[in-house]
């Protein structure tokens, strides 16, 4: 019975993470470029690399928390090792969003 609940809720709580990520794409790409004309016409600093740079970031924790729940949902090795590249990969992702945030804050001080 519990396995069965799993099995047709996991989608949608799946999905809404999903969903989650595509969103703080969107609005921190928007926030982003909103700066950087700002930047332009007012001739200030903003730090717009480092905006976008932690929306991403934040982007790809949602996408990674939804690929971790898709582990459960896999019936076969080659779902797994599929699942598994994509996880590394968007770890890799985040590790060098990080390290360049890291970065922009070390040569701002």
């Amino acid at each position: 019975m519990l396995e069965k609940f799993i099995e047709a809720t996991l989608p949608t709580i799946i999905a809404i993470l999903e969903l989650m990520g595509i969103f703080v794409v969107a609005v921190s790409a928007a926030r982003a470029f909103v700066h950087y004309l700002k930047g332009l016409f007012t001739k200030s600093e903003t730090d717009v690399k480092f905006a976008l740079a932690n929306g991403l970031a934040i982007s790809l924790e949602f996408k990674m928390a939804a690929e971790i729940l898709k582990t459960v949902l896999v019936h076969e090795l080659n779902e797994l090792m599929v699942l598994g590249a994509v996880i590394l990969l968007r770890a890799l992702l985040s590790f060098l969003i990080h390290f360049e945030m890291k970065q922009i804050h070390h040569t701002e001080s």
